[in-house]
């Protein structure tokens, strides 16, 4: 269960990455009415990106995590519990926050249900 969880966490970061950048940051990038941080566009457009990549980065290391202790269950319980609160509140986030539009939430559960099953 945990190694299934943390190809799907895998699977989001990339789609995430891959999509958002091509949906969604080139778009609004193209927008003339972007705040001008420190006093630059370009300065805005950067945090942007990378904000956007890091959370990416952080669901492949917590996907490392699950991966870790798939093969220590007595150690990595806890840290399995962890990464599945993490992506619970996040799936929650995501329904909430999207009136459950955006489909991210399904994954963020799945991920949920498999790592806590898995850890148990």
């Amino acid at each position: 269960m945990l190694i299934a969880a943390g190809v799907l966490a895998i699977a989001l970061a990339v789609a995430h990455s891959v999509l958002g950048e091509r949906y969604i940051l080139r778009r609004l990038f193209r927008r003339e009415d972007l705040p001008k941080l420190f006093g630059d566009v370009k300065f805005t457009k950067q945090t942007l990106r990378f904000a956007w990549h890091l959370t990416s980065v952080a669901w492949c290391g917590l996907a490392s995590v699950l991966f870790l202790v798939e093969g220590s269950p007595q150690a990595g319980v806890g840290a399995a519990e962890v990464v599945a609160t993490t992506f619970g509140v996040s799936g929650a986030v995501a329904l909430v926050g999207s009136r459950g539009r955006h489909p991210s939430w399904l994954i963020f559960l799945l991920i949920t249900a498999l790592s806590w099953w898995g850890a148990q």
